[in-house]
């Protein structure tokens, strides 16, 4: 039973770095970058939907946008530079405090 939640780990974390790559391909203008963006969301996808043979659907997405919303936040800050403002730390609380509350009404 724990092979869909290992699937979704690693969709997101494909997500995370497909996301980010996304952003470094300067609008699909450098190539290493702009493939590393159709290899990630094709990794994510794929594992996306392995998991979701065995985990409910809304589990499922609440986890992948809400963690997907926080790596890539922290990825901004950490390479692109993005700043973390006080507000920009709350609405990530709340983000985390929502996959909470849908993970503790998944049966």
């Amino acid at each position: 039973m724990m092979m869909p939640y290992l699937y979704l780990a690693v969709a997101i974390a494909s997500e995370v770095v497909a996301t980010s790559a996304l952003k470094a391909s300067d609008g699909f203008t450098r190539p290493l970058p702009a493939v590393i963006v159709v290899v990630g969301y094709a990794i994510a996808f794929l594992l996306m939907a392995a998991s979701l043979k065995q985990l409910p659907v809304g589990f499922v997405y609440a986890i992948w946008a809400g963690l997907g919303i926080v790596g890539v936040a922290i990825v901004g800050a950490l390479v692109f530079g993005e700043v973390f403002t006080p507000l920009k730390v709350v609405g990530i609380a709340l983000v985390v405090a929502g996959v909470v509350v849908m993970k503790l009404g998944t049966a």
